[in-house]
């Protein structure tokens, strides 16, 4: 389903420690509209809800909902600091156009 890399893995281990509502969670990625391209991601520590998948990356566990599913196939997620600020980055192959600044993306 998607990837994380060593970075992102060592951040996500670093958040669910520093975090107080990170505590007994786990990282949720997800696909909701918005944003100037049509779709944005979005990241937050949660609760497994029924019907999500379970991926684990480097000993991490990832929850992705079933509609975002469809657009994270094949997906790697990274970590990235640079003169714009830090942060989670998705190389997505199913995105087709993404905006300027990276955060948003559409599909066919």
């Amino acid at each position: 389903m998607l990837t994380m890399t060593e970075k992102a893995v060592e951040k996500v281990r670093y958040y669910a420690g520093e975090m107080p509502d990170a505590k007994g969670k786990e990282l949720r990625i997800f696909v909701q509209g918005g944003g100037c391209s049509g779709f944005q991601y979005g990241f937050t520590f949660d609760d497994l809800q029924e019907g999500d998948t379970v991926v684990e990356s480097g000993g991490v566990r990832v929850l992705v909902d079933p509609m975002s599913a469809q657009y994270l196939t094949g997906a790697t997620v990274d970590f990235v600091e640079d003169l714009r600020g830090a942060g989670f980055v998705v190389e997505n192959p199913n995105a087709v156009r993404s905006c300027g600044c990276g955060h948003s993306f559409s599909v066919e």
